[in-house]
């Protein structure tokens, strides 16, 4: 059973963005996730792993 997309990669990208953009305007990561996952229309959870991915293949973050 294939996993669906349901947000573009666009969408993806600019998540990630904004939350490293805004992530020092709030108390904590964490914070700033929910607050912005809130906007997108995402679980709080899946764009955690979309800024993990981020950080892994941009090379910030050790990981495959």
């Amino acid at each position: 059973m294939s996993k669906s997309n349901r947000f573009s990669p666009e969408v993806r990208e600019r998540a990630v963005r904004m939350l490293q953009d805004h992530r020092g305007e709030y108390p904590s990561t964490w914070a700033a996730i929910e607050s912005i996952a809130l906007k997108i229309g995402c679980a709080p959870q899946t764009l955690h792993e979309w800024v993990r991915k981020h950080e892994v293949d941009s090379g910030v973050r050790g990981g495959t």
